[in-house]
C-alpha cells in the first residue's frame, strides 16, 4: 500500500536490501552504454583501478533509490521530483547493499515530501543525499510540479 502525503509523518523511514550482482552490472552498463573497465572488466580494474577490483556503477546505486521511492516508500505513484548524492565509497560487485529512507520535511502548499537518501554496505555509508518526492494521492488530483505554479 502507498502512503500519500497525509499518512507520511516527519521521521517516519523504509529500508531494502539488496545483493548486487555481476549480472546486474553488465545489463546496466549494457542498456546505458557505461562500459567503462572499472565496472566490467576484471582484469582491468585489479590493475589500472585503485579499487583493485570491479565496483558498482554510481548511478545504478541511485536507480535503487529510486526503485524505493517509487514501489516502497511512499510507493506505487510516487513522483520524484530530485534525487542528489554524493558518492562516499566505492561498491563492490557481489556486495550486500541496503538502502534506507528517512522523511526529514513535509512541504504543505505543494504536498511534497522532502527525503534523506541513504546507501550502506555493511555499517559504512557508501552513498548520502536527500530528495524530493510527490507521494501518490488518496483521489484523483493532480500534482504539483515545481515550476507550474
Amino acid at each position: 500500500m502507498a502512503h500519500t502525503y497525509e499518512t507520511i509523518e516527519v521521521g517516519d523511514s523504509h529500508e531494502w536490501t539488496r545483493l548486487i550482482t555481476n549480472e546486474h552490472v553488465q545489463k546496466f552498463a549494457e542498456i546505458t552504454g557505461d562500459d567503462n573497465p572499472l565496472h566490467v572488466d576484471e582484469d582491468y580494474a585489479a590493475e589500472h583501478s585503485r579499487f583493485g577490483r570491479p565496483v558498482v556503477h554510481g548511478v545504478l546505486l541511485l536507480g535503487l533509490i529510486s526503485k524505493v521511492l517509487g514501489r516502497d516508500f511512499p510507493g506505487h505513484g510516487s513522483i520524484a521530483v530530485g534525487i542528489s548524492c554524493r558518492f562516499l565509497r566505492p561498491v563492490p560487485i557481489g556486495s550486500e547493499v541496503r538502502v534506507q529512507i528517512k522523511v526529514s520535511e513535509k512541504i504543505a502548499d505543494k504536498k511534497h515530501v522532502k527525503v534523506r537518501t541513504y546507501i550502506y554496505r555493511g555499517n559504512q555509508m557508501v552513498v548520502g543525499g536527500e530528495g524530493r518526492v510527490i507521494p501518490p494521492t488518496a483521489e484523483k488530483e493532480e500534482p504539483v510540479m515545481p515550476g507550474s505554479e
